[in-house]
């Protein structure tokens, strides 16, 4: 027994640091912007040795990646979970409250959407897809998109285009009107965002 115990303690201790590493940088980075935060500023909040970051970031910018992935892959599974258990008939209306979902929960947390905000595009999508063996969170929401691409009986090439330019239409007014107010504040943007999703969608 104490032997499992013993087993499972580096275990702990590794998860332990990996996660206050994850917290401390998205923290730094949320405050000070991410030029304004180094190597050694997440090390020393995080409580760990500089070459502990080495044996789980190969950077700085290795981790803002993960990090990115890591919050946007929850946000999505969540916003893509709610959106099917409404079970709304109309695949631009499902559109819809997908984005407005993800809009909310954004404005909600502005520290997360100024980190994102530059990465929130086709190519965050097209790595996280990529790293869906290393995310959970990214498998599953693989496995929805899907499940609704096959409810709405979707050409693959047409639903991936439609994502696109849905996703990039979002990225471009999310952190604007959430965070600068330009041009106008995101409650006034909505229902013009809206309007072309369902152009694109319908």
């Amino acid at each position: 027994m104490s032997n499992d115990k013993d087993e499972n303690k580096p275990i702990n201790k590794k998860v332990i640091k990996e996660k206050n590493l994850y917290d401390s940088a998205f923290e730094l980075f949320s405050n000070k912007g991410i030029n304004g935060t180094s190597i050694d500023d997440i090390v020393k909040k995080a409580g760990v040795a500089k070459g502990t970051f080495y044996l789980y970031f190969k950077n700085k910018y290795d981790i803002i990646d993960k990090i990115i992935l890591k919050k946007s892959a929850s946000v999505l599974k969540e916003a893509v979970e709610v959106t099917l258990s409404k079970n709304l008939q109309d695949f631009s209306q499902s559109i819809i409250f997908f984005i407005d979902y993800i809009i909310e929960y954004l404005r909600g947390n502005t520290k997360l959407l100024k980190i994102i905000h530059k990465n929130l595009s086709w190519g965050l999508y097209r790595k996280a897809i990529a790293s869906a063996n290393q995310y959970e969170d990214m498998r599953i929401i693989n496995e929805l998109l899907e499940e609704i691409r096959q409810k709405e009986n979707i050409d693959e090439e047409e639903f991936e285009i439609n994502l696109f330019m849905v996703i990039e239409l979002t990225s471009s007014i999310c952190y604007s009107s959430i965070i600068l107010q330009e041009p106008y504040d995101i409650d006034t943007m909505k229902p013009y965002l809206f309007n072309m999703i369902k152009k694109i969608t319908g």
